[in-house]
Order: C-alpha cells, then sequence, then structure tokens
C-alpha cells in the first residue's frame, strides 16, 4: 500500500480564527497527511499540529527590524519579525512532498522547509498593497511584501488566491496568474428562517480593523427604519495593535449611542453560520479604502448565504456580481451608509423572505465542495512537479 503524501501547512496566524486555512486542512486529511504550522489553534483529526513559540518583540527588536526593513535590508528584518529558527530545527529530519505557504510573509519559512520547487503559496491578500491606505504600513512593509513576491513567486510549484481581481493583479506584476479558490464555507444544510417584519435583524461578522471602517454600518442605523436592528460580531488578534484596540474601544461608544446596536462575542470559525442563521441580514460595507477592499470577496458573504441570510453589501465589483447574479440581496449605488440605508428602508417582510430563499438556492453552488478538487488538483500539481 502507497504511503500518504506529506503535506506541510503553514500559517501566521490562530486557526480558530482562519476558516480559510481550515478548510485546505480538511480536504486534505482523506488522503494526505498535514501537518500544520500555526500561532495556535484546537487540535484537527487527521493533522498534527505544531505551534509556534512566540516571544513578544522587545522596543529595540522592533526598532532595528524597523530601520532594517526603511534601509531595504528585508532579508534581515524579516529575520528579526519573524525567527523561527526552533521550527526548522525541529523539522531537520523530515521531508514534504508539498509545502503549502498561506500569504507572503511564511514564504521565508516555507522555502527553508522544502525541496526547493514544491512549495505553494495560498496569497490572501495582494500583498504589496495589503494595507495601502495606512502611512505607516508603506513605510515599513510595502517594500518588505513586494521584495517577497518578487525573491519567490518565480520559483513556487503553484499558487492560488480567492478571486480574479487579486489573481489579475499578481499575474500582472509577477507572472504567474494563481488559480482562483474562493472563501467559499462548507455547505450547511439549512432552511431560512422566518421573518419578522415589525424586527429585521441584521447582522455583520468579521475582523476588526480601522480600515474596515465599520463605523458605517453604525452609521447607515441612523438612517434606517425602527424595525432594524444591527448585531456587530467583531474579532480581533491576540496581537492587535495599540491602534486597533483604541479603534474597538470607539466602536463600543458609538454603539452605545444606538439601543438596536449591540457588539456580542467573537466566534470560533467553524460557529458561524449556525450562529447567524438566526438572522434575517447580513451587511458588508466596505469602501475600497486599499486594493485588497476593492477586490475582496471575503468569508463572511459564503457565511451570509450558507445561514440562508439575505444580503446587503456596496458596490465592490466581486461581491456584487454574486449577488445580482443569484439575486439573492441588495447592493448599494456606492459606499455611503445612506445608500445601503435607503436600499434597506425598502424591504418589505416578504421580499426579504424571498432573498433569503434565493441564497437557500444558490447555497448548494457557494459552497467550499465546490473548491475543493480545484485545491486537490493544484496541490497534485505541485507533487508531480508539472
Amino acid at each position: 500500500m502507497e504511503s500518504r503524501k506529506k503535506v506541510l501547512i503553514i500559517v501566521f496566524s490562530n486557526l480558530r480564527h482562519d476558516a480559510r486555512v481550515k478548510r485546505q486542512i480538511g480536504f486534505l486529511t482523506k488522503d494526505y497527511s498535514p501537518t500544520v504550522i500555526c500561532f495556535d489553534g484546537e487540535e484537527i483529526d487527521g493533522a498534527r499540529l505544531i505551534r509556534i513559540e512566540q516571544t513578544p518583540l522587545t522596543l529595540i527588536r522592533k526598532i532595528v527590524s524597523g530601520v532594517l526593513l526603511i534601509l531595504g535590508f528585508y532579508k534581515a528584518g524579516h529575520r528579526l519579525l519573524h525567527d523561527y529558527d526552533h521550527i526548522v530545527r525541529r523539522l531537520s529530519g523530515e521531508s514534504f512532498d508539498v509545502v503549502i505557504a498561506n500569504d507572503v510573509e511564511t514564504l521565508p519559512l516555507a522555502f527553508s522547509l522544502s525541496n526547493g520547487n514544491n512549495v505553494l503559496l495560498d496569497a490572501h491578500e495582494y500583498a504589496p498593497r495589503h494595507f495601502e491606505d495606512r502611512l505607516w504600513w508603506r513605510v515599513f512593509f510595502k517594500g518588505l511584501n513586494t521584495y517577497l513576491c518578487r525573491t519567490y513567486i518565480p520559483h513556487l510549484g503553484g499558487m492560488i488566491t480567492i478571486g480574479e481581481g487579486l489573481s489579475k493583479e499578481y499575474e500582472q506584476n509577477f507572472g504567474i496568474k494563481p488559480v482562483v479558490m474562493t472563501n467559499a464555507t462548507t455547505y450547511h444544510e439549512l432552511a431560512p428562517g422566518i421573518v419578522n417584519p415589525a424586527r429585521v435583524r441584521l447582522v455583520y461578522h468579521g475582523i476588526v480593523n480601522p480600515s474596515r471602517k465599520i463605523e458605517l454600518m453604525i452609521e447607515m442605523m441612523k438612517h434606517l427604519d425602527e424595525r432594524f436592528t444591527l448585531d456587530l460580531i467583531l474579532m480581533t488578534s491576540d496581537f492587535a495593535s495599540k491602534g486597533t484596540k483604541n479603534y474597538i474601544e470607539n466602536l463600543q461608544h458609538a454603539v452605545r449611542t444606538d439601543a438596536r446596536i449591540k457588539i456580542l462575542p467573537q466566534l470560533a470559525s467553524h460557529e458561524v453560520v449556525n450562529f447567524i442563521h438566526e438572522y434575517d441580514i447580513g451587511v458588508f460595507l466596505l469602501p475600497p479604502v486599499n486594493f485588497n477592499y476593492a477586490n475582496t470577496l471575503p468569508n463572511k458573504l459564503f457565511e451570509y448565504i450558507q445561514a440562508r441570510l439575505a444580503v446587503a453589501v456596496g458596490p465592490t465589483p466581486e461581491m456584487a456580481a454574486i449577488v445580482r447574479k443569484y439575486g439573492n440581496g441588495i447592493v448599494a449605488e456606492d459606499f455611503e451608509p445612506t445608500s445601503l440605508a435607503r436600499e434597506l428602508n425598502k424591504l418589505t417582510g416578504s421580499s426579504i423572505a424571498e432573498l433569503k430563499q434565493r441564497s437557500s438556492a444558490a447555497a448548494r453552488d457557494l459552497s467550499a465542495e465546490n473548491n475543493q478538487s480545484t485545491f486537490l488538483k493544484v496541490v497534485g500539481r505541485v507533487i508531480k512537479g508539472q
């Protein structure tokens, strides 16, 4: 009997909140033997978990790495920020048939643990323009991410990303067109919930940072009929910056001014769909403040659909295209809170119920199961060296 191929998955995040990587692992466990390097996360049947031993960056280390990055010494600067020699030593006696690097910051570690041509990059974002709306990011990390792409992408065995906009941008700038594998979540066997026209429940679920402009959805509530409520389920990183923590405090203060809005505790990724099933409409208003936000196709859109919710979004192209194709929601004409509120106010109980039924009809098409064969084909090609 042929032994199972060994796959190494690297991600610099907590798996508890990284649905995309958990789906990767789920796709692999049947026919492969996966090892996962991550910051933290729950044990997964069929996979070996190696947690990165993290030590907080000292002020001196931050200053030195910052200077190195500004001066263009990207390799040394990256190494100070991500010094994981203990992982390399731990796995030095092992070989892997394919190494899956999630986002470009993991590429140096991935190549140090590979045989040189069997690395598959899953680019969750377009790295050189990730947070281009923030001056500090442009100063310290734009050059680093561009360096990582130029240094490692030409040597990849394969590459995937979340949507067509990002795929085209990588092809234009680095000569490789990633295969698109959306952020669709696992199919859930659910029926649309009953709509109470006198109390329409809106929900937003997602990572919180200042660039996401979550305050716009809070502002939107001022322009909605009293029948609408909004619950915000905000996910925060264990290593959130002081700026992000201050932003969360500002959101909490804003929410206290409207009794119809609540901030709820964060959820693990596998809990989201069943929890939000009790709502009516999933909302997401994300101005295109940077390239990635202008081209996003996020987990939450697919989670809303699996939860059989109607969907309300701004005119972000790839999200809007799905909503228009399946007719399961509304698309605002621009990214102003008043525009989305105007469209929401037009909805009736019966029209919301119809939109929820259309999400239900689309749920099978827009499920992770349809991505599984695409992903496994790419992994197979990398192993074969094609």
